[in-house]
């Protein structure tokens, strides 16, 4: 049986159980639940700390864990990512008071508060920087003027919670994180491991993708195919109105309606858009 760890509370936790239940498996049932064993499918969930879940997976005790990249960096277990879900999207920055125009090199001798201690050190490394890292749990952004720190640096989704604070991010982006299923580094993935990662993926490319379907001039085919050219190829199919087909392709959800604009723009009618469930790509 297939061991898997899931983030236990956030963000991250609510879209992966929602892609599992999507994908066919078991669900949690309540929060307070540690794990759960879906017979059927042949696997046990295991709801952790997303800053764990690496550790464990590097231990060879959980197959695969869902977390974040960031944490994953975070917590220096070996691992390696095998599968990028596409969500919890963010950059790990560093930020000081507005207008002070910082650089990594100003960091030199300084206090730098962060949730994230080991990337930290190991970024001021790599740029051959001595400061003091100085690990908070929560509410790092206060850090600064309450005299805590002189700079901090922390995950940046919209940039908000610092400017609210009077902050500002400077300096190249630390990781660029994302959700990302992990396991152990340098073993291979098991055929059963591989149905688990086929059948997420096929939740992940329902939600990113659309099936465009319209009818189109044969003349007009050859434009038409360079706008919607799916993944393969069209599926083209003749129609009773003579010198048309009707054309079926799958189109990125983002680029949709342009697509369904240029295809207007050529002539081609009753063109709809529908909503894939599950995909095998």
């Amino acid at each position: 049986m297939i061991k898997i760890a899931v983030p236990n509370k956030g963000s991250l936790s609510e879209a992966a159980l929602s892609i599992l239940a999507e994908a066919g498996y078991k669900g949690r049932g309540t929060t307070k639940t540690l794990n759960i064993i879906d017979a059927a499918n042949g696997v046990e969930f295991f709801f952790l700390r997303p800053k764990d879940i690496a550790i464990y997976v590097a231990s060879g005790v959980l197959d695969l864990g869902i977390t974040g990249r960031d944490l994953a960096a975070d917590s220096r277990a070996k691992v390696d990512e095998v599968l990028d879900l596409g969500f919890g999207t963010s950059t790990f920055r560093y930020a000081t008071t507005a207008g002070a125009g910082w650089t990594e090199e100003d960091l030199a001798g300084k206090r730098i508060a962060t949730s994230y201690p080991n990337l930290v050190r190991d970024d001021l490394a790599a740029r051959g920087i001595k400061a003091e890292v100085i690990r908070l749990d929560g509410a790092v952004e206060i850090s600064i003027r309450l005299g805590v720190a002189d700079a901090i640096a922390d995950v940046v989704s919209t940039g908000t919670t610092l400017r609210q604070q009077g902050l500002e991010p400077f300096g190249e982006t630390i990781v660029s994180s994302a959700a990302v299923v992990v396991k152990r580094a340098g073993v291979a993935v098991s055929p059963e491991e591989e149905v688990v990662l086929r059948r997420i993926q096929g939740i992940l490319h329902a939600r990113n993708y659309l099936m465009i379907d319209y009818n189109i001039a044969k003349a007009n085919l050859p434009a038409a195919q360079a706008i919607t050219p799916g993944l393969t190829g069209p599926t083209v199919s003749p129609l009773a109105r003579e010198d048309w087909v009707a054309v079926r392709a799958m189109v990125p959800v983002k680029q949709a309606n342009q697509l369904m604009d240029q295809l207007s723009s050529i002539g081609a009618e009753a063109i709809l858009a529908s909503q894939l469930r599950i995909a095998r790509i």
